[in-house]
């Protein structure tokens, strides 16, 4: 199936979702593309023996409940964007099974952090764990007090770079969207991980000749951002070069950021990033809305 030109964000009626609802409404309208608002809900089996049908009345009640959330993210929605295009999609079932459905033929998915419901626990939980480990489209996480205000709507768009190809799959999709929405991009690259000891002579030798570090990886990032640069030309780069720990030196540069992007399998600092602490710690601290990007499938 082709994929649609769409920001998709899940809906529960928490205040984390409708941050995210109304990070969501932004982005699509800075894109010029339609915003698709996702909800679901489960049967509560336990009311009923194995065998037994629900009756017709239960269904309806809860698809009603969730239409209610559903006009209510419309609404919150439409306070961000008033003309954007809203539609929605409501399924019955788990919330992990519709959200990897749809991120087969979307451009985004975009979450709330701590939602109630099927969406509960979002940044340590089943949900979270499953729709950022395996969407196959870039998974967007708000959290609760990543709040949209007149600063952080025209923030930068920040993307953590470590020469991977997942990186460099990440790295173009930043620049995308701070392309749309005429941001400034910052290219944060740490290099504590990386193996300088190729031209010089070991760590040690490498912390007293710092400069002659800097400016090898500044050629280097240069280098991974060239192709980038050439096809958003209108897109202003602020290269950032530092010998800190990945998630510090990402949070730092994301302080007033519209949003975080990092590759999901990296290298050196960014390895692990979907399970390991840098991804839980960045999920929980990062200053600003965190775009998690995957490897291409094989």
């Amino acid at each position: 199936m082709t994929q649609e030109d769409i920001v998709v964000v899940a809906v529960d009626g928490s205040p984390a979702s409708r941050n995210a609802v109304r990070w969501a409404a932004n982005t699509a309208n800075k894109r010029g593309i339609p915003l698709r608002l996702a909800s679901s809900y489960t049967m509560p089996q336990f009311l009923y023996a194995e065998g037994m049908v629900p009756p017709q009345e239960l269904f309806d009640d809860l698809q009603s409940e969730t239409m209610e959330k559903i006009d209510e993210a419309r609404a919150v929605a439409h306070e961000v964007a008033p003309d954007i295009k809203i539609g929605h999609t409501i399924a019955e079932g788990s919330p992990i099974d519709m959200l990897l459905d749809m991120a087969h033929d979307v451009t985004m998915i975009v979450m709330g952090s701590r939602g109630l419901g099927g969406l509960s626990g979002m940044v340590m939980g089943s949900v979270s764990a499953a729709v950022v480990s395996h969407a196959s489209c870039p998974v967007v996480v708000v959290r609760e007090d990543n709040q949209l205000d007149e600063a952080s709507k025209y923030g930068p768009v920040v993307i953590g770079v470590d020469g991977s190809d997942v990186s460099a799959k990440a790295t173009e999709i930043a620049f995308a969207e701070a392309d749309a929405r005429g941001a400034e991009l910052v290219a944060v690259h740490t290099w504590m991980d990386m193996q300088v000891q190729a031209s010089l002579a070991g760590l040690s030798a490498a912390q007293q000749q710092w400069e002659v570090v800097e400016r090898e990886q500044i050629d280097m990032l240069t280098e991974r951002l060239a192709p980038m640069t050439e096809k958003y030309p209108n897109v202003e780069v602020r290269k950032v070069i530092t010998r800190d720990r990945p998630v510090r030196a990402l949070v730092e540069n994301s302080e007033g950021a519209q949003l975080l992007v990092v590759g999901s399998h990296g290298r050196g600092g960014f390895k692990g990033m979907l399970l390991g602490s840098t991804s839980r710690a960045l999920l929980q601290s990062a200053p600003c809305p965190m775009m998690v990007v995957r490897p291409e499938a094989v």
